[in-house]
């Protein structure tokens, strides 16, 4: 679905978790007033479009606006509803900001989706992070939202203040219990002047590095395709005040979603792959030509490490196959089938190993 996103970072937010700085993920300093926000919008929003697509408030807590201006933006979003240019509205809050009267403040205003920043079901996380709710507090607020018929979806981060790969996992499974429509998943990065910045600079809090944040990310997105959940983000969208000292430290990386794609596919072609170790011949897979990047791997890492076990390998592509699958020797092979393993097991596998 497409969004037309307007952000309000930190806009009605009472909290200042010890990760955060919205400013400079989203490359907004300021909330902008209402008439920016119409002129941006109907730059935005084709006036002969097809009626798809939702305005999205993102970056604040929206739910703990001052109730007047929650009206104003939505029912200037409303707007383009009545005229048919969208089809619902999208708004971004915490999960200690929907009780049962912002639920249905929102469902009034045609809100069709809340995008909740749940971070972690650890409640120990979500202390040591300074979020000022527990995990039972997200998993009611989905089931409110899902009453009322509002689509739901969850940020993760894993990588917090005492987390673990096993608490990723952990509160990447309790989230399908709570039966999310869409998570996103953003390992956590240290932007300078928070306080995770000085935890981490008085050795009190250690950033996973790139490549533990991609192989856990790649456990959690293989659970979430097992369990058929979408993933609409991993990692940050990269924007100009991520460069040049724009985060402290960290797992940041602007393809940070292909990387995992691309370590998905590397496992799965270490399984197929290893019983042709030493071969020398040429060993030809044929691909889709809408995976072959994943596959290569990010500036071609996959396939040099894949060459280095069968140095004859070479990848064709073919618009005959499917994306996610591939053939080899006239045998065809699906993604998910090739991955059919325990994630702990596969870790030693890494590209970066």
């Amino acid at each position: 679905m497409q969004v037309f996103p307007v952000f309000l970072p930190h806009h009605g937010c009472p909290h200042r978790c010890c990760f955060c700085d919205q400013r400079r993920t989203t490359q907004r300093f300021s909330a902008p007033a209402p008439p920016r926000i119409e002129s941006s919008l109907a730059d935005m929003i084709p006036e002969d479009g097809q009626g798809e697509g939702e305005i999205a408030f993102y970056g604040g807590t929206f739910t703990l606006l001052p109730l007047a201006e929650q009206e104003a933006l939505l029912n200037l979003a409303l707007g383009y509803v009545d005229r048919g240019l969208v089809s619902g509205i999208r708004v971004s809050t915490r999960p200690d900001a929907l009780e049962a009267h912002q639920v249905e403040f929102l469902t009034r205003h045609a809100v069709t989706t809340v995008e909740i920043g749940a971070q972690s079901f650890d409640d120990r996380v979500l202390k040591a992070a300074g979020r000022g709710h527990d995990a039972s507090c997200t998993l009611d607020a989905v089931e409110r939202l899902r009453k009322s018929g509002v689509k739901v979806g969850l940020q993760l981060m894993p990588g917090l203040p005492g987390g673990s790969f096993d608490e990723a996992l952990f509160s990447l499974l309790t989230a399908f219990e709570a039966r999310p429509d869409f998570l996103r998943i953003y390992p956590t990065v240290v932007f300078p002047g928070t306080e995770l910045e000085s935890l981490w600079r008085r050795g009190l809090y250690r950033p996973w590095s790139l490549n533990e944040a991609v192989d856990i990310c790649a456990d959690m997105l293989k659970e979430c395709r097992r369990h058929s959940m979408p993933v609409i983000r991993l990692g940050l969208q990269q924007v100009a005040s991520l460069e040049h000292g724009g985060v402290a430290a960290g797992p940041h990386h602007p393809a940070f979603g292909q990387l995992v794609r691309s370590r998905l596919w590397f496992r799965a072609l270490m399984r197929l792959l290893s019983p042709l170790k030493n071969k020398v011949q040429p060993f030809r897979v044929r691909v889709s030509k809408a995976d072959l990047g994943d596959i290569l791997g990010h500036r071609r890492t996959n396939i040099e490490k894949l060459r280095s076990l069968v140095p004859g390998l070479v990848f064709e592509t073919s618009s005959d196959l499917r994306r996610e699958h591939l053939t080899v020797a006239d045998q065809v092979f699906c993604l998910d089938s090739l991955l059919q393993r325990n994630p702990k097991e596969e870790r030693h596998e890494s590209i970066c190993g």
